[in-house]
């Protein structure tokens, strides 16, 4: 009998052993979004007058896509396209203010299937329901997320308090948040928000959450307010730039992304932790007129910034910063400065460290990359715009590009899309009811200069064809 018993012990241990070695725990999903980050706003990505160290340290550690693309050239419709895998052109909404349908997969929805516990710490900008009465809802938590803190819109909306779940955070006891008209706080509210510690509370939070589910999967979507007007970097960072304001904003965030890193190295739970740093879409190359005469509710006053966080973009660009690179235009164009975004991925043991990417990516191949790495097929109703980038993560050298084609909303007017395809670049759009192309070839003309339309008819020809198919397919991704 103790014979039987120990062979019985050794078939477990080493059963044991294989299932284990065969069916690695899934990693931790970390996606830190940043808003109006521009692709020449990062180090590594170009820029000179700003220092992005720990940005720098994830592409050295990890892989650069070079020609990395947001769903939409503005926050809103992105954040849609990125949680849902869809691409937000589909739904032919106008303005910024999208939210997502009852019953539609998220990213978070996904990965609660497989256990994760997840939060969604920072701005949010896809709604909490028909109104903004409590609760707030339906919002990050009925989109599956475990945990929300964060932003409704902005650190420059007119709510200036946190959400935390479905409440707003630091109201006065039994009162609720009221905006009137003239009134520099609404009522109701015994903490305002902090325009100078925005960033470094949702910061807190986010390493918070690590903390507290290090030893399950968790999927963190943190997305900090930095670069996004007001541009108000907390008193340690300003002046530390040579892009003024917005350049001290981003050096910032890259502190902030520093502090994640080094609570994934403490806990050592890096190596088993995907984590993606990105940006919604490119950033404005023009200061915000709208919100210049809010008064900025500071913890610190330094640097003149109360007058000067109304010219940061204009100083920066003065002292020979160029927000999106060597690419036109910025937010909410169709132009490669609106959607070309900065993409780094960092998966130790994984993603092959100092690598550099020229797949055309889009943030809508989220969804397909995690149901990919959680070896679960997508239903035909979800992601229909997403592709796997997995197998470039992994080096595994594709012989074809994971995606021949991206179309991004180039607008919120529901009247622009951008086509990317190789070297070229379409951008279709409507006049009084005709369509207006205009073609680019950005492998030579990055700054989208000359219009190639009149001399590439086939060119056009082709990519209008794949939008009207992606267009009555109502899907880009092939049904499995």
């Amino acid at each position: 009998m103790r014979t039987n018993m120990y062979l019985l012990g050794l078939l477990a241990f080493f059963f044991g052993s294989v299932t284990a070695f065969a069916a690695p725990p899934h990693p931790n999903i970390v996606i830190i979004m940043a808003d109006d980050l521009g692709y020449g706003d990062v180090s590594c990505f170009g820029a000179t007058k700003i220092q992005t160290p720990n940005i720098d340290t994830l592409a050295s550690e990890g892989m650069m896509f070079i020609d990395a693309h947001s769903a939409a050239s503005v926050c809103s419709p992105s954040r849609y396209g990125l949680m849902t895998g869809q691409s937000p052109w589909r739904l032919h909404r106008k303005g910024n203010g999208y939210r997502l349908e009852p019953g539609r997969m998220t990213l978070a929805s996904l990965v609660k299937e497989h256990g994760y516990r997840s939060a969604a710490v920072g701005k949010w900008h896809l709604g909490y329901g028909p109104n903004w009465e409590k609760p707030l809802s339906p919002g990050p938590l009925e989109a599956g997320f475990s945990y929300h803190f964060g932003v409704p819109t902005n650190h420059n909306d007119q709510y200036r308090a946190f959400v935390e779940n479905h409440d707003f955070f630091g109201l006065e006891p039994g009162k609720k948040l009221e905006v009137v008209k003239g009134q520099v706080f609404p009522s109701g509210l015994a903490e305002p928000r902090v325009e100078d510690q925005v960033d470094t509370r949702l910061t807190e939070k986010a390493i918070e959450f690590i903390r507290e589910n290090s030893d399950t999967p968790f999927f963190l979507y943190f997305t900090p307010c930095a670069p996004h007007t007001h541009v108000t970097p907390a008193a340690p960072f300003r002046g530390t730039s040579q892009a003024g304001l917005l350049g001290d904003y981003v050096q910032e965030l890259d502190f902030h992304v520093g502090e994640i890193i080094d609570t994934l190295d403490e806990l050592k739970i890096a190596d088993n932790t995907l984590l993606i740093f990105t940006s919604d879409n490119g950033n404005s190359p023009k200061d915000f007129k709208g919100t210049q005469d809010t008064v900025l509710n500071l913890a610190v006053d330094s640097h003149n910034i109360r007058e000067k966080f109304k010219t940061a973009k204009l100083d920066a660009r003065a002292m020979g910063h160029y927000t999106n690179g060597p690419w036109h235009d910025g937010k909410g164009s169709p132009y490669e400065g609106g959607h070309r975004i900065p993409f780094i991925a960092r998966w130790p043991g994984k993603v092959a460290p100092d690598s550099l990417s020229t797949q055309l990516v889009c943030l809508t191949d989220m969804m397909a990359t995690i149901a990919d790495i959680l070896d679960t097929p997508l239903p035909d109703d979800a992601g229909e715009d997403s592709f796997s980038i997995l197998p470039a993560l992994l080096d595994t050298k594709p012989e074809q590009p994971l995606r021949e084609i991206a179309f991004v909303q180039g607008d919120t007017k529901d009247n622009a899309i951008a086509i990317r395809a190789g070297r070229w670049k379409l951008i279709e759009s409507t006049d009084n009811g005709k369509k207006v192309h205009e073609l680019f070839d950005l492998s030579e003309d990055r700054g989208e200069t000359k219009n190639l339309a009149s001399k590439n008819p086939e060119v056009i020809e082709r990519l209008s064809a794949a939008l009207a198919k992606a267009r009555a397919d109502g899907r880009t991704r092939s049904v499995q």
